[in-house]
């Protein structure tokens, strides 16, 4: 699974389609102005039908784009010619291309937001900056260079402040997901203490057994032993598998219960939470099922503390977006996986804020969680507007 998880797919959708319709409509608004003045020469139609549609090329992002800084290239070279030939052959133009203008802009747009480059960054955006107050040269009068470079100069502060917006907003999610990130394997890391404690103490317990009755009862110390080398060994591999995460040593540790007792008890009181007369009556708000081979499935305590980190992060978002929803809590297991999959039905009523603001960081930090113990964690939307959120565990050699 990605290191992140996905974002909404429609939103990116929504921002390509109206980003292409834009260039469309300043596409034929190019054309009828030039058609309309009467412009019928050469020089006046390369920035519509050559730099103009090439530099929007240069825009689009794409799976197969090449690198940020080969696009400012193709679009800073063509626009910088076509300039300096109108200089050169003195061929001026009344119109320098709005479809050209717009592309630079946007261009500039994306080199300001690029995150990690800053040096690259700030060259790309002087680059194209230069050459966006360089197109009113085309006009061939000082009256229009002085006006197009105040109009492009508001224009690009514009864009160019938008860019470092969307820089520092990103920078600020990467710094938050971070934290939340570093407080899971805190988490992870005090759940490690206390289970090394809980294992060792059983190992030192049995040992002293062992010698206190090895002259009485020789035939008894096999077994004691094997129990030993077994609870040794997943300490061993609980100590492996979070071996690099930091412990706070002001923090409570948490121990491990009972998996089912444990949620049967989140089910409960995400039932009791449920509103009266608001949708769904208390005994159907969620349920638990757990199949026969999830019963007897032998988990180790950091699986039992990730599943119930699973369901008590998914309740609590089901109560926050969707609290009139039909909730299944279900539990199954293979030879070789638990799987816990928390499922709700699409809200009666969508809220436009959710219960207690926008957080949206939850489940990144449980996937972190879950990835630290070699587990697996989906969670989107179903065909019928519901949500699941579905975790796969690692089990426990039998």
């Amino acid at each position: 699974m990605a290191r992140h998880l996905p974002r909404t797919p429609h939103v990116k959708l929504l921002i390509t389609v109206s980003g292409l319709f834009a260039f469309a409509l300043t596409w034929l608004a190019d054309i009828a102005v030039v058609r309309s003045a009467s412009m019928t020469s050469g020089t006046a139609w390369l920035p519509v039908v050559a730099t103009g549609p090439l530099i929007a090329l240069a825009v689009a992002e794409t799976p197969w784009s090449p690198s940020l800084g080969k696009c400012v290239a193709a679009a800073v070279s063509p626009s910088l010619a076509l300039t300096a030939w109108s200089l050169i052959a003195q061929s001026t133009m009344a119109w320098w291309g709005a479809l050209e203008t717009l592309g630079l802009l946007c261009m500039a747009l994306r080199t300001s937001a690029q995150p990690g480059r800053p040096a690259a960054a700030v060259a790309e955006t002087v680059l194209i900056s230069v050459t966006v107050l360089l197109l009113p040269l085309r006009a061939g009068s000082w009256q229009a260079f002085t006006g197009g470079g105040y109009v492009l100069t508001v224009a690009l502060a514009i864009f160019i402040t938008l860019g470092y917006t969307i820089r520092a907003l990103e920078a600020r999610r990467e710094r938050t997901a971070c934290e939340v990130r570093y407080g899971e394997r805190l988490a992870l890391a005090r759940d490690l203490h206390d289970l090394i404690a809980h294992h060792m103490t059983g190992i030192i317990v049995q040992a002293n057994a062992a010698l206190s009755i090895q002259a009485a009862a020789p035939d008894k110390i096999e077994p004691i032993l094997r129990n030993i080398a077994q609870t040794g060994a997943e300490t061993l591999e609980s100590t492996r598998r979070l071996v690099r995460v930091l412990r706070e040593e002001s923090n409570t540790p948490l121990r491990p219960g009972d998996l089912l007792t444990d949620l049967g008890e989140l089910v409960s009181a995400h039932c009791a939470a449920a509103s009266p007369g608001s949708g769904p009556t208390e005994a159907e708000t969620a349920r638990l099922e757990a199949t026969a081979a999830a019963r007897v499935a032998r988990l180790r305590p950091e699986v039992e503390t990730s599943a119930h980190r699973v369901v008590q992060e998914a309740l609590t978002n089901v109560r926050r977006h969707a609290s009139d929803a039909h909730t299944i809590v279900r539990l199954d297991a293979d030879t070789e996986r638990l799987r816990v999959t928390v499922t709700n039905t699409p809200p009666r009523r969508r809220a436009l804020t959710p219960a207690g603001g926008r957080g949206g960081f939850g489940l990144l930090g449980l996937q972190e969680r879950i990835e630290a113990i070699d587990g697996t964690l989906r969670a989107g939307p179903l065909p019928d507007g519901g949500w699941e959120v579905s975790a796969a565990l690692p089990l426990a050699p039998s």
